[in-house]
């Protein structure tokens, strides 16, 4: 599990939690996903700290099942409805590169800090 660079860095100054979003990514495992766009893209709320999913983010996320998840954006309902149709088609060929990397191309990812892996107590996930 990962996030890009753009998504950690904001998700810092929002306080969002990996372990929130690790739970998110058990929720889809389990079938509860907002939007399904297709090509691996993914729309899935999270709540924020002390609120409930409704007033929360919004996440997208790319996903293969059991396989790899990266978020790659996220934004609060307050600030933005939904994903126009430019915003989707940007988003799905984003998650077509990274669920397309091999091992290398993923570890070279991180070593190049365009990625970070999730951490949920202390170890990586």
């Amino acid at each position: 599990m990962f996030k890009t660079k753009w998504f950690s860095k904001f998700s810092r100054k929002e306080n969002l939690a990996d372990s929130r979003l690790i739970e998110a990514i058990r929720e889809i495992e389990s079938g509860l996903i907002d939007a399904d766009y297709g090509g691996g893209l993914i729309k899935k709320r999270i709540a924020r700290e002390g609120g409930g999913k409704r007033g929360g983010y919004r996440t997208v996320i790319a996903h293969r099942s059991e396989t790899r998840s990266v978020f790659l954006f996220f934004f609060a309902k307050s600030d933005k409805l939904n994903l126009d149709n430019d915003e989707v088609a940007g988003y799905k060929a984003a998650a077509g590169i990274y669920l397309g990397f091999n091992d290398s191309e993923i570890q070279a990812a991180l070593e190049n800090k365009e990625i970070e892996e999730l951490e949920y107590h202390g170890k990586k996930i």
